[in-house]
């Protein structure tokens, strides 16, 4: 066998020696890999996602322990209601007169809302109101007292079902009970301060200027009057009690209780406006005189849609709507609808700053200068409304120097009616198809309707359909002056809703300086 030069063992060991090493490289690499990712630490969790996570946790576990079991039944009065704390971003206080509706009162403002459902009228209270109809005048002490124990109870029972609520939930998330309780104790922090900030926003008052929403046949009875709210003394407490009586009344309607009866000393005003030539408006209408006993409506004109003849027998119900009718012409009433209108019986109008006393207070207005049924604004219009408005201004200084001051003034276009500030207590106008209120700069208060026929056929026009407005206004028979009005709102062309607003004037409010009589001064 031929000898293998040593040079060429030489170069074969070399080559070779890095094939016989490769699985020690390999093992010392594998093994290095292992060490550095078992020594390299964890990425860390960003303290603000841990805070967001955990107030989510305290939030949806705070609201499952009140939705399960943070609610209490309490008698109040006559009736088995059930109160319930639940969160709300607005706050207030709102009360189910189930089936009649709802009353929502401003109360205070907080991160939770206090919902009193009225479940059932109990028929032996009831009954024992009935038989013992002198216990209607305790039934204030008696409500404070049972409304005071219902909320003492369900915020001790809200306390527990918010801490038990957030602390299941902590528990069954992170899986530790330190955090658990940590939970428990941010729920019981974030309601407690709640509390305090509810207290601390606390209006009583608020049960003066509710929003009903529900049945409009039984706003009357539980918004009340408005003459006796702006007199009383404890103003929560009594208010309290009167809704109370007022929704037993309601409910026990085959008793022998007696039927809510409005102050009979009040005058009540229905103001309409813009109708354009809904024939739906005349039943609403109608249905608003006899539910809250109006004395008068007042028309602040658009009556129609084009004054043509042909449309003159649309005004026809006037006469049987049940109270006297004061009409001003609008910039769709033509001379011509004037003319039918004042051969109505029922029927007052007023134009060029005319004057007529009906149901009490004093009125006086003016028509629109411009007829423009096709929606038109000639030049010159804002000009024209101004002039209209200084001659009804005009017109009001002349009755005051003649001792027979004006309690009210009509126009159409608010920017007419500005023109009499300082003149008159109220003005009233329409239009512009919203509703409005302000207290203008000398003192004399404008009120602007809006539509009472939902805009008429250009509520097809827009997405959603005008609503039908309306106004109920209450002035003392005594001074004339406006006292609280009511906001009506039904819902538009295809709609069933109904929400009703009490509002006071400032001068109305409990603890406030009365007004003196007149605007408050004349502008120069």
């Amino acid at each position: 066998m031929a000898r293998v030069p040593a040079a060429v063992l030489h170069v074969l060991a070399e080559v070779m020696k890095p094939i016989r090493n490769a699985p020690h490289a390999l093992t010392r690499r594998h093994h290095a890999h292992r060490t550095s990712t078992v020594l390299e630490p964890a990425p860390r969790t960003r303290p603000w996602t841990r805070a967001v996570g955990l107030v989510a946790v305290v939030l949806l576990g705070a609201w499952l322990g009140l939705l399960v079991v943070g609610q209490v039944r309490v008698p109040v009065g006559p009736m088995n209601t059930t109160m319930t704390l639940r969160p709300s971003l607005a706050g207030g206080t709102k009360i189910n007169v189930s089936p009649l509706g709802a009353l929502q009162l401003d109360s205070h403002v907080a991160p939770v809302r206090l919902d009193v459902n009225v479940d059932q009228l109990d028929p032996d209270r009831a009954q024992a109101l009935v038989d013992h109809p002198e216990r209607l005048s305790g039934l204030q002490d008696e409500v404070a007292r049972d409304v005071e124990h219902g909320t003492l109870d369900l915020a001790v029972r809200s306390c527990v079902a918010v801490v038990t609520g957030a602390t299941a939930l902590g528990l069954a998330v992170y899986r530790r009970p330190r955090r658990a309780l940590g939970a428990g104790g941010l729920a019981l922090t974030l309601l407690v301060a709640s509390g305090g900030t509810a207290y601390a926003t606390w209006n009583p008052d608020s049960v003066l200027e509710p929003k009903f929403s529900g049945l409009l046949s039984s706003a009357p009875s539980l918004v009340g009057d408005a003459r006796s709210i702006v007199t009383e003394f404890d103003v929560y407490q009594q208010e309290l009690a009167r809704l109370v009586t007022n929704v037993t009344k309601l409910y026990d309607v085959t008793s022998t209780l007696p039927a809510y009866q409005p102050d009979p000393t009040t005058i009540r005003v229905l103001h309409v406006s813009d109708i354009h030539l809904n024939p739906a408006s005349w039943k609403i209408i109608a249905s608003l005189v006899e539910q809250y006993k109006v004395n008068v409506i007042v028309d602040s004109g658009d009556t129609m849609d084009h004054g043509t003849a042909a449309e003159n027998g649309f005004l026809d119900p006037i006469e049987d709507l049940g109270a006297p009718y004061v009409w001003v012409r609008g910039n769709h009433d033509s001379t011509v609808t004037q003319d039918y209108l004042e051969g109505l019986k029922n029927v007052h109008v007023l134009d060029d700053g005319r004057a007529r006393t009906v149901a009490g207070l004093r009125f006086a207005g003016i028509g629109d200068p411009q007829y423009t049924p096709d929606r038109s604004r000639p030049e010159g219009a804002e000009a024209s409304q101004e002039l209209a408005g200084a001659r009804l201004a005009s017109a009001l200084r002349d009755q005051a120097a003649a001792d027979t001051p004006v309690d009210v003034a009509i126009a159409h276009e608010p920017s007419a009616a500005r023109e009499v500030d300082g003149g008159v207590p109220l003005v009233l106008a329409g239009h512009v198809h919203h509703e409005d209120m302000e207290v203008m700069k000398y003192g004399t208060r404008l009120r602007i309707e809006g539509s009472t026929g939902g805009s008429g056929l250009r509520a097809v026009e827009g997405k959603y359909p005008d609503p039908i407005q309306a106004s109920i206004l209450y002035f003392d028979r005594d001074t004339r002056r406006l006292q609280a009005w009511d906001e009506i709102k039904l819902g538009g062309l295809g709609l069933t809703t109904a929400e009703v607003s009490r509002h006071l004037p400032k001068e109305n409010q409990p603890g406030a300086t009365p007004s003196p009589s007149g605007a408050s001064s004349g502008p120069p």
